[in-house]
């Protein structure tokens, strides 16, 4: 696993060993998502949560990002973004935390505000429209503010969690992948 791209480009990513442990985002989405927001990133905001490695966070500094926040519950997860991040020469960019998703998304309520969020939870906790619903909730977004949802299914937009705080800006599948962009819906992010 490389950097596509940027500052970092072609610089190779340590990764947790095993799925079980963390299941990295493949290479052809990566490039995929990060096509379509390429024009975008200049100076903007990431939460990369469940985090893994944190390829996708770096994946976003390396081609200008100006902060992103990673966060995983694996204390190893955290190291290995970490270590990622120095050897990348983007940690001063950068904020490791290690808790989990819930927690984090407590601590964070009404503090932040993030341009991009990347959410690719564990396909089998089945949690995305959870995880999107308390973002949203917790103030996390602005109104121009795109979630990127990574799941083996598509997202189900008939879901009120979902649908009562998002638009469907787009959603592609990759093999077994499905990448959805969500949009939020008015008042929470004024």
């Amino acid at each position: 696993m490389r950097v596509i791209t940027g500052t970092a480009r072609g610089q190779k990513l340590a990764t947790l060993q095993g799925e079980d442990v963390t299941r990295p985002t493949l290479e052809v989405v990566k490039e995929a998502v990060f096509s379509s927001i390429q024009f975008e990133l200049e100076g903007r905001t990431m939460l990369d949560l469940f985090a893994g490695s944190g390829q996708m966070g770096i994946e976003a500094l390396s081609r200008g990002a100006a902060k992103a926040t990673f966060v995983d519950s694996s204390r190893d997860a955290a190291n290995i973004i970490t270590q990622n991040l120095q050897k990348t020469k983007l940690y001063q960019l950068s904020n490791v935390i290690c808790t989990d998703w819930q927690q984090y998304i407590r601590s964070a309520k009404n503090k932040y505000k993030f341009d991009y969020v990347f959410l690719d939870p564990p396909y089998s906790m089945g949690i995305l429209p959870k995880v999107a619903a308390e973002i949203y909730d917790a103030g996390l977004l602005k109104e121009t503010s795109v979630v990127i949802c990574e799941d083996e299914k598509r997202i189900d937009m008939t879901n009120a969690l979902i649908s009562e705080r998002y638009e469907l800006k787009k959603d592609a599948r990759y093999g077994r992948v499905f990448i959805s962009y969500l949009t939020p819906k008015g008042a929470k992010n004024d």
